[in-house]
């Protein structure tokens, strides 16, 4: 059983801790693969934070890419030294929810106290969110992975895993938007940018960023935004209608704060969806008028890692960037190294970053 180096949360809200751990060898059905790059999600921060709970002690991280370096029993179409991005997005194949082609929403548990991470004393040491990724190497299934093309660089690849999917896959997955419809993005971070050129390449007629910052709004125009609307503004759903001529088709809330939830529907057109990306703490509600949804047509979608298919969805993200249309490389706002992670979590915290991603070579 190899030890290597691993970002440990011992407690909730406590900077993680750089230590040995010990990785078990894949078993069937299982890979191991060699990080490379890992990227910074608040989702992340969440689980660290306690905002919903969990084991402890445990390594987080789900957005990453790297190596094959050893296959186990009964893995087929992957060999050692094939380049791979590793997703959280675990799969059994069989159960109702796969079976209909929504493998973001498998009902077979996984229980990360029974993964492959140990202490060096042999103790429980949880793979969240069956990644582990905060670490040098990862035990995964292989369901989790996408082989990525030779020569793509990692730290920009790796953020296909969550940040990417999961702001392109809300808009053309789960909003499932038409070309010509307008669009608002309440949020202009990472999952916000996403979404945005998710918008741009689906045709988006109007694409509206919403922000509390200013300079956000500036890059949001970068990645496609027709408009900005600052968020601390008077009743800013009012400027947006205004940039539109109307209210949103789609809007997409990919902050996770109730008090954007609150106001999102406020956005709407008649018969507009409401697409739920951003996930608050466990035990924060919102409020809404249901007779509002109702007469209007509305509609609340929730999009979780965008409802993707990564092995359909991640190859046709990867052409995109490829021929120059989606944008990867300008995603990232900070490189760090695994001993700096609680420098990067803080700079991720401060709401400035894109996206952080900590690199292991």
């Amino acid at each position: 059983m190899p030890t290597i180096k691993a970002a440990v949360c011992h407690s909730f809200g406590a900077p993680l801790v750089i230590e040995d751990v010990e990785l078990r060898a894949p078993e069937r059905g299982e890979v191991l693969v060699d990080l490379d790059a890992v990227a910074v999600c608040h989702s992340d921060i969440s689980y660290a934070e306690g905002g919903w709970g969990g084991s402890l002690p445990a390594v987080y991280g789900h957005e990453a890419a790297g190596r094959i370096s050893a296959i186990g029993e009964g893995v087929t179409g992957f060999e050692t030294g094939d380049p791979v991005v590793v997703t959280l997005i675990r799969s059994c194949g069989s159960c109702p929810s796969c079976g209909s082609g929504r493998p973001t929403g498998c009902e077979t548990r996984y229980d990360g106290d029974l993964g492959p991470l140990s202490t060096t004393s042999g103790g429980t040491l949880h793979q969240a969110m069956a990644c582990g990724a905060f670490a040098q190497k990862v035990v995964v299934d292989q369901s989790q992975i996408v082989k990525l093309p030779a020569g793509i660089d990692m730290a920009s690849a790796c953020l296909l895993a969550c940040g990417v999917i999961t702001g392109v896959g809300a808009v053309v997955n789960a909003a499932g938007l038409r070309a010509g419809q307008d669009v608002v993005v309440i949020g202009a971070g990472g999952v916000g940018l996403n979404a945005i050129q998710g918008a741009r390449i689906a045709g988006a007629r109007r694409i509206v960023a919403v922000d509390m910052n200013e300079e956000k709004l500036a890059v949001a125009l970068e990645f496609g935004a027709t408009d900005g609307v600052l968020a601390t503004g008077d009743k800013p759903w009012r400027a947006a209608k205004a940039a539109m001529g109307r209210g949103a088709d789609v809007v997409l809330v990919t902050v996770g704060a109730a008090a954007a939830y609150d106001v999102a529907p406020r956005y709407l057109a008649g018969g507009g969806k409401m697409i739920m990306v951003g996930m608050p703490h466990s035990g924060s509600p919102s409020s809404y008028e249901a007779v509002s949804f109702a007469a209007a047509g509305q509609s609340m979608i929730g999009s979780y890692a965008g409802e993707v298919v990564i092995r359909r969805d991640i190859p046709w993200m990867v052409d995109l960037y490829q021929q120059g249309r989606l944008k990867l490389d300008e995603l990232i706002s900070g490189r760090w190294r695994l001993d700096q992670i609680n420098e990067a979590i803080a700079d991720t915290k401060t709401g400035a970053a894109r996206r952080n991603v900590i690199l292991f070579k």
